[in-house]
């Protein structure tokens, strides 16, 4: 019972974390470009649920549509910030913008909120399910379907829509989908959009039970490097893999062994798949011309 239960959180956590290694697999396939704020975008979501709960006291649930439009608004702004006036300099200038960004965001959020943790509301009322010895949190398995459904809905929007066709078709190939009239620069920003919503939705979901603080976003950035390393560069459903491998280890395995022992595994696991696939599990193998 007690492994069920592990993980259940252990799911529970990972889809959170697949949500901001989503995000960051969709900038990187429509840029080519890093967004290392991508963590400070999942910190300052958890601050706008925080805020938005202070002034509408009601269930995470209810705050989500809030948090995701403010989010997605934000990333049309990141993005006319951090890449938009450097998309034509070296790469090295994109990363080193979402970097000023983040910190920008994080010295923001300590100003407003202050260094200490904050907590949002659950996303649903607060208790467990009891079947036999079994018990569940309400708020691990809410934080399961909603991770769930926003991951479905994007992939029926990207496979299923015109408009997804067309944010695929700039991935995929930019000046083509210039060529055949698709507004590339439109579809960009709309990624970032989309990128910054899917983390202020982890933000959310991780602010109750993780309570969400100004520096957290480094730790998220580096999770969601990893997971999109152990999934493939740059494939959706290898990061969504990769972030649940993460989870897998930071709450199942630190449960039977310890927390710093459960990490040094995960990064030798890390290490081996770079040894021995370096493209990563879902990643395509790269051919060399000789």
């Amino acid at each position: 019972m007690l492994l069920i239960q592990l993980v259940i959180n252990g799911v529970a956590l990972g889809a959170a974390y697949a949500l901001v290694a989503l995000g960051f697999v969709l900038i990187l396939n429509a840029t080519s470009a890093v967004n290392f704020a991508q963590g400070d975008l999942v910190m300052l979501g958890g601050f706008v649920a925080v805020g938005a709960a202070a002034l509408l006291p009601v269930p995470g649930i209810v705050l989500l549509p809030i948090v995701v439009i403010v989010m997605a608004v934000f990333g049309l702004v990141f993005s006319l910030l951090a890449y938009f006036p450097l998309k034509s300099r070296p790469p090295v200038s994109v990363f080193i913008s979402t970097i000023a960004l983040g910190i920008i965001l994080q010295n923001g959020a300590n100003a407003l909120f202050g260094p200490e943790p904050k907590v949002a509301p659950p996303v649903l009322e607060g208790g467990y399910l009891k079947y036999d010895e079994l018990i569940i949190s309400r708020q691990a398995l809410a934080i399961i379907i909603v991770a769930a459904i926003l991951i479905a809905a994007q992939h029926l929007l990207f496979t299923r829509t015109q408009f997804g066709r067309r944010l695929r078709a700039t991935a995929q190939n930019r000046r083509m989908a210039q060529a055949i009239g698709i507004r590339v620069n439109w579809m960009i920003a709309a990624t970032f959009g989309m990128a910054a919503s899917l983390a202020g939705a982890a933000g959310l979901l991780l602010a109750n039970q993780y309570f969400v603080t100004p520096t957290e976003g480094a730790d998220l950035i580096i999770k969601a490097y990893i997971a999109v390393t152990i999934g493939g560069w740059g494939s959706i459903p290898g990061a969504v893999v990769g972030a649940m491998l993460i989870a897998l280890f930071e709450v199942i395995f630190s449960a039977f062994i310890s927390y710093p022992v459960a990490t040094a595994l995960l990064y030798a696991t890390l290490l081996g798949i770079l040894f021995f696939r370096p493209q990563g599990l879902f990643g395509e193998t790269i051919q060399k011309r000789v």
